[in-house]
């Protein structure tokens, strides 16, 4: 009876957390006003600025991702790279430099996450000084 009650217990368990990742994610598939849903927009600036990425770009992006836990790091580094191009794009850059990283790294961080952030910037030597007022 109790190995019974225990398996409910961690079968319910186990699919609240999996509904609640899945809700996550259509909610971002929604269309918004304009038509387009955030992980079109996500796609669309990825798209437009593949040719303004270079290796060291890609490596750097590739080295600040790592703190994440390996099962999210692919969608992490692509909402990062996302926010990196859009910010690429309305700036009207000619390259994915240094400075357009780490801002989109910090912008497309959640708040919440901004101490990891914060200290893997430091383990980099990367000075955060001219970035404050983005941590705001």
């Amino acid at each position: 009876m109790w190995f019974i009650l225990f398996w409910t217990f961690v079968l319910i368990t186990l699919m609240g957390i999996g509904g609640f990742f899945m809700f996550r994610k259509f909610l971002k598939r929604m269309p918004k006003q304009d038509g387009w849903s955030d992980l079109d927009w996500q796609e669309y600036y990825i798209n437009q600025s593949l040719h303004l990425w270079d290796e060291p770009s890609k490596e750097l992006l590739a080295e600040l991702v790592t703190p994440v836990p390996e099962l999210f790091r692919q969608v992490a580094k692509e909402k990062i790279a996302g926010k990196i191009a859009q910010i690429a794009l309305d700036e009207k850059a000619k390259k994915i430099n240094h400075d357009l990283i780490i801002r989109g790294y910090i912008q497309a961080t959640p708040k919440r996450d901004h101490k990891f952030l914060r200290k893997k910037l430091d383990e980099m030597q990367i000075d955060v000084t001219p970035y404050e007022h983005l941590f705001e």
